[in-house]
């Protein structure tokens, strides 16, 4: 099967030139010879990257100004939007290569919305926050991106040529849809360019470190809505909210093909044309290993993880609506600190439980 070709990541802008009539021919010599350095030193400045044997730590990593950001994306002719996400990818990997990702659009950026609740989550989780060093963050518009260099150092703009991603999109309109397509389609190119990696939405808060739970023989292992209790059944159904990938010939051709299925399940979104696909027995030609994750460590308001000494990561899943969400991730969070702040003999004797759902159960009934 011939793979969809890939997605343009980004177009160039023309760049501008600057005159001034002189006074003096002296001081015209200056003030050009000054306009034409300053775009210079901006594009070399950018073009120049950290070696990846430069050792730095993360309270060293470099900060971006917003501003020099949107002048040096909109006048960089020198590199293109692929070598760009190279180098990006290469600063944030670990040892065997492998980054986490998430994506954001504007609405979920904003301050005090979802990123802020994400990122929160793995600052105060057990072993998470190292963890912060690898996470590449992937926005659908300008004003995502933006919002993104002012808080992490690891952004990504993703050209969605035609297509504005800004705005919150509702469950299964077709900004959303396309929103979701685009994804599968930018996590194959991570994929082929030998990256493995963590995909997380936004909206997953991260409690423990993830990878003691992982199974190392997997090509692709994904949460669940609903686990049956066994990690191979392919009757479990998945959420395509997170997922573990090693990259290699069975992962990206899955992901050529995930991809190209949604042409066979027209207004379906790549969560619902995942369970679908996975019973093909084209999947099982390519070889792939596939693993489903245990709500127990990665849960969600599906399906919650009820042990708060096991959880990992939880999703505000079978939930609509951008509000509802913030509201009970604040909830959430606020229950991880009070478990926190509870003394280890009171945190293995006690069951705890979540407060939540709350909005998101009434707001899903209410569709």
């Amino acid at each position: 099967m011939a793979r969809p070709a890939r997605q343009t990541l980004g177009s160039s802008a023309a760049r501008r030139c600057h005159t001034k009539q002189p006074l003096r021919r002296a001081a015209a010599a200056f003030v050009l010879a000054t306009f034409v350095a300053l775009p210079f030193a901006v594009l070399y400045r950018a073009a120049v990257s950290r070696s990846p044997q430069d050792p730095w730590g993360w309270d060293s990593l470099p900060s971006v100004d917003p501003s020099m950001e949107e002048e040096g994306a909109e006048g960089d002719d020198l590199d293109s939007e692929d070598l760009k996400l190279e180098r990006l990818l290469n600063k944030a990997s670990m040892g065997d290569n492998t980054v986490i990702l998430t994506t954001l659009n504007a609405a979920w950026a904003s301050p005090g919305s979802v990123v802020d609740l994400f990122m929160n989550s793995i600052h105060l989780g057990a072993g998470t926050s190292s963890l912060l060093k690898h996470l590449v963050i992937v926005a659908f518009d300008w004003k995502a991106y933006k919002q993104c260099v002012k808080i992490h150092p690891y952004c990504f703009a993703l050209g969605t040529e035609g297509m504005d991603f800004s705005e919150e999109k509702r469950f299964l309109t077709p900004g959303y849809l396309e929103m979701m397509w685009t994804r599968i389609d930018f996590l194959r190119l991570v994929l082929e360019k030998g990256y493995n990696f963590i995909f997380s939405d936004a909206d997953i808060l991260w409690f423990r470190n993830p990878f003691p739970h992982f199974y190392p023989d997997a090509d692709f292992q994904i949460a669940c809505d609903h686990y049956v209790g066994n990690s191979s059944d392919l009757r479990n159904i998945a959420n395509g909210g997170f997922s573990y990938v090693k990259s290699n010939e069975r992962s990206i051709e899955f992901y050529s093909f995930w991809y190209s299925s949604r042409l066979r399940f027209p207004g379906y979104h790549d969560q619902d044309v995942f369970n679908a696909i996975k019973h093909d027995p084209y999947v099982a030609d390519i070889g792939l290993k596939i693993k489903f994750l245990s709500t127990a460590y990665f849960g969600g308001f599906c399906e919650p993880s009820r042990d708060l000494n096991k959880v990992c990561t939880m999703h505000a899943n079978c939930c609509i609506g951008l509000w509802s969400k913030i509201h009970d991730l604040r909830i959430m969070m606020e229950d991880w600190r009070s478990y926190l702040s509870l003394p280890p003999n009171l945190k293995r004797l006690q069951r705890l439980a979540w407060r939540v759902p709350q909005n998101c159960s009434l707001s899903l009934r209410q569709q």
